[in-house]
């Protein structure tokens, strides 16, 4: 039993990652814009948070600076394919590029590093509950702020004349500019506070997750981010429960091996990218029920007056 424990509380650290970045997207897609960049924005801010904890010894600068990265590069997305028109899926892989290559030289010197020894998060009293307490009550606050941010983010779109207003710019942006909204500037917001959560997960991954710097040490997780967002049919709750799914697939191996079963390495490594691929070849059998969840004009540009 106790190794259940494990595998639950290893599940739902390895889903973080995935939840945290899928939900910045999320409002992306939500407000019409398809940002494929997000393996590079994750790359980027996983560097900058890294390099940060070890200059200044401070995690929570990290994560501030994780976001700062990856809201610059979205902002910088944004300008492009907002206000220059460009297409959204060409400049969002040429973003992806521009950060595996990016962080590669920036990260260099950062390879060898050492991040300070972590500090226990384990909740008093609850954190000693034999089983309960490993799977569910020793993790770190970010574990617990990917639920805070899930809830908090449907309250925002379904309870908020805001989350109304960025709903309608993705549903019909024409309809809301001659209602007098300003669509490219809610779409502009929207693709930066995507960023700065692709850039809070990418920071997580490399100073909590696994706390180290390694070149592509994001290993696919953006493109299964993305992936996610239409596996849940962009609903929040779906995200959240997508990405443990596909934390428990990544984490389910290890455990089987730990157990005594006799896995390749390889095998384990593809685990993770066949999850999403299934699934997804699932829902798409009913592209009825995707176009009916699917946020009209996303990927589609906007011109003003036309």
């Amino acid at each position: 039993m106790e190794s259940y424990a494990l595998l639950l509380g290893s599940t739902l650290s390895a889903g973080t990652v995935l939840a945290i970045a899928a939900l910045g997207l999320l409002i992306n897609e939500k407000a019409g814009i398809v940002n494929l960049g997000a393996e590079g924005m994750m790359l980027c801010a996983a560097i900058a948070g890294f390099a940060t904890v070890v200059v200044t010894h401070n995690p929570w600068l990290g994560f501030l600076a994780g976001m700062l990265a990856g809201a610059l590069l979205a902002a910088f997305f944004g300008v492009l394919v907002i206000w220059l028109n460009t297409n959204q899926y060409a400049t969002g892989l040429a973003l992806s590029l521009f950060g595996v290559g990016f962080s590669a030289f920036v990260g260099i010197n950062f390879v060898q590093a050492k991040l300070p020894e972590s500090v226990s998060y384990a909740l008093p009293v609850l954190g000693d509950i034999p089983l309960i307490g490993p799977a569910l009550f020793r993790h770190h606050p970010m574990v617990y702020f990917a639920v805070a941010l899930t809830i908090g983010l449907i309250w925002f779109l379904y309870r908020t004349r805001a989350g109304l207003v960025l709903r309608s710019v993705g549903e019909s942006p024409e309809s809301s500019h001659a209602l007098g909204y300003p669509v490219r500037r809610i779409r502009f917001l929207a693709v930066i506070a995507g960023g700065a959560l692709c850039g809070l997960a990418g920071a997580y991954l490399s100073t909590v997750y696994t706390p180290l710097w390694v070149e592509g040490m994001v290993a696919g997780r953006g493109w299964i981010a993305l992936a996610l967002t239409t596996f849940a049919t962009w609903r929040p709750v779906r995200v959240l429960l997508g990405a443990y799914l596909f934390g428990g697939v990544s984490m389910l191996g290890f455990h089987l091996q730990s157990t005594g079963v006799d896995i390749p390495s390889q095998f384990l490594s593809m685990l993770t990218y066949i999850a999403p691929i299934v699934v997804l070849a699932l829902i798409s059998r009913n592209p009825a029920f995707i176009r009916v969840n699917m946020p009209a004009s996303i990927g589609k540009p906007f011109y003003p007056g036309s």
